[in-house]
């Protein structure tokens, strides 16, 4: 199958840290994203331990693509334009052990619309994010001028100005005038 959409291959090193307080009782580690960094070859697909210590672990996850899509510009746009543009990364923890005793985090996907993470969020996903250099900015800004049009703003008529309709859609009219009860508004006597 032929690629269409322009695409990056990145590595996602997650990291796991031991937790300190009264939380490390209940849960001794944490994971966090530690990095997203340009993919090499040698890498692989599976995941890497790069180094291990009392406080902690780093996983390296080679293979991953970001791809670009068109209809995706204006999360891009809203991304590249903030003061710090980042990588937004969905991970999930393994359900069996695979290269390690235990569970390890595992990033599922990688994008750089702000929309695409928050629909990820609004899913009850795990996404974390880190900083994206200088050259996959130029790279994201450049799709973007190409694809982003900004939709004008609509002036929005007050609520004020709406005509008055019932539940079903029917002209309805407002009167001052008391209907029921008495004119001065006391008991009847």
């Amino acid at each position: 199958m032929l690629n269409t959409h322009p695409s990056i291959e990145v590595a996602v090193v997650m990291q796991r840290m031991a937790n300190t307080g009264s939380s490390s009782y209940w849960q001794p580690w944490r994971w966090q994203l530690a990095d997203v960094v340009q993919n090499e070859a040698e890498f692989g697909d599976k995941p890497r331990l790069l180094y291990q210590n009392e406080s902690g672990q780093r996983w390296l996850h080679g293979g991953l693509r970001v791809e670009l899509f068109t209809d995706e510009a204006e999360g891009y746009y809203l991304n590249g334009s903030t003061d710090e543009p980042c990588w937004f990364v969905l991970w999930r923890m393994e359900e069996e052990p695979s290269v390690a005793e235990e569970p390890i985090a595992k990033p599922v996907i990688v994008t750089l619309s702000y929309n695409e993470a928050g629909r990820w969020l609004d899913a009850q996903e795990t996404v974390e994010q880190v900083r994206a250099p200088a050259e996959v900015l130029q790279w994201l800004n450049a799709f973007t001028a190409e694809h982003y049009v900004v939709e004008p703003k609509r002036r929005k008529r007050p609520e004020s100005f709406r005509s008055l309709s019932d539940r079903f859609g029917n002209p309805a009219s407002i009167s001052t005038e008391k209907k029921f009860g008495s004119p001065q508004g006391g008991a009847h006597g």
